[in-house]
């Protein structure tokens, strides 16, 4: 947490209530945002498990399958098995590097670069939908009051 921050002291364990939790309402709101996208994209082959692996191949933010297990925050092995589903489906394939044994990059099919391609359409309705009656400038400021619990977050797991 950054130094000129203190830590707030907006709950107290004996008057704790999950339903008041700022955390809580996060995972509500992203269990629905997982939710809708993942129906949004069950026509083009999709289920909530494939799609945010497979965008994040399409950004190019996950070319190894160590990147995409990070980036996923998931175990290797649910990576792999995960993995293995997409390339069943043809739309990925894993190839081994050939400077780095060690190392399996990971490329989108052709088909697999045009399912992906309808994630960001899907993810766009999604966000849109759940940010109904927001003005520009509050969508700022609830995008800036999350970056900055982030920001704290990461001082939090430095220990610091």
């Amino acid at each position: 947490m950054p130094q000129d921050r203190v830590p707030a002291d907006f709950y107290e364990a004996n008057q704790y209530a999950t339903e008041a939790s700022v955390g809580y309402l996060m995972r509500r709101v992203l269990l629905s945002l997982t939710q809708q996208t993942g129906k949004l994209l069950e026509p083009v082959g999709l289920t909530s498990a494939q799609w945010a692996p497979m965008f994040k191949m399409h950004e190019g933010k996950a070319t190894t399958v160590a990147e995409l297990a990070r980036v996923l925050q998931m175990d290797p092995g649910a990576t792999t098995r995960l993995l293995d589903r997409l390339e069943a489906k043809g739309l990925c394939r894993r190839v081994r590097s050939e400077q780095d044994r060690r190392v399996v990059n990971l490329e989108l099919t052709p088909e697999g670069t045009e399912v992906a391609g309808h994630i960001p359409v899907a993810l766009s309705e999604v966000m849109n939908a759940h940010l109904a009656g927001f003005s520009r400038d509050e969508w700022l400021t609830l995008k800036s009051y999350l970056q900055r619990m982030i920001d704290n977050s990461e001082g939090i797991h430095d220990g610091t």
